[in-house]
């Protein structure tokens, strides 16, 4: 699994976020079964580094705390089946590392800050939580309606659980 980071940011963290961002992504995978090895990229930017990619991507000239820009297509979230043909192979796999090129993810950690004070819980968990959704975006997952917003918690839920990671941090 590749896992690329960019951290466009001077904010010196207080955890190991590679460490941790990597566990939340090889979590996510592993809870999805995901049968591929997978290239992620992870950039750290602020508030208004997010701000000029929801302007551009959605025209949404605000900041936000997370984006996610998926690679692939589903038909069904979490369904991986349509990946076996060659096309499917040639379109959304690293024909250099076998690995599915599963998109990105962008998180303020400006705004993460923000959240994580507002929630009452760690930078580290608001970053986790916030990678673990943005995984799940990148695997076919929306919240837009009520029902697909109850199917994303739960499983965002049961990703931080399954590394211990808890709303008390």
């Amino acid at each position: 699994m590749g896992i690329l980071f960019e951290k466009e940011i001077e904010d010196e963290l207080e955890f190991d976020y590679e460490a941790l961002l990597e566990k939340v992504v090889e979590e996510a995978l592993r809870t999805e079964e995901c049968p591929y090895p997978c290239e992620v990229n992870i950039t750290l930017t602020d508030n208004e580094g997010i701000r000029e990619l929801n302007q551009e991507y959605r025209e949404l000239d605000v900041p936000t705390d997370v984006l996610s820009f998926p690679m692939v297509e589903y038909e069904i979230p979490g369904d991986f089946s349509h990946l076996d043909s060659v096309a499917a192979k040639n379109m959304y796999f690293n024909l250099e590392t076998s690995e599915l090129l599963l998109g990105d993810i962008v998180i303020s950690v400006e705004r993460a800050r923000e959240q994580a004070e507002e929630y009452g819980h760690s930078l580290s968990r608001e970053i986790a939580f916030l990678t673990a959704h943005s995984m799940l975006h990148l695997m076919g997952y929306d919240h837009m309606e009520d029902d697909e917003r109850e199917v994303m918690e739960k499983k965002q839920e049961q990703i931080l659980q399954n590394l211990g990671i808890t709303r008390n941090e």
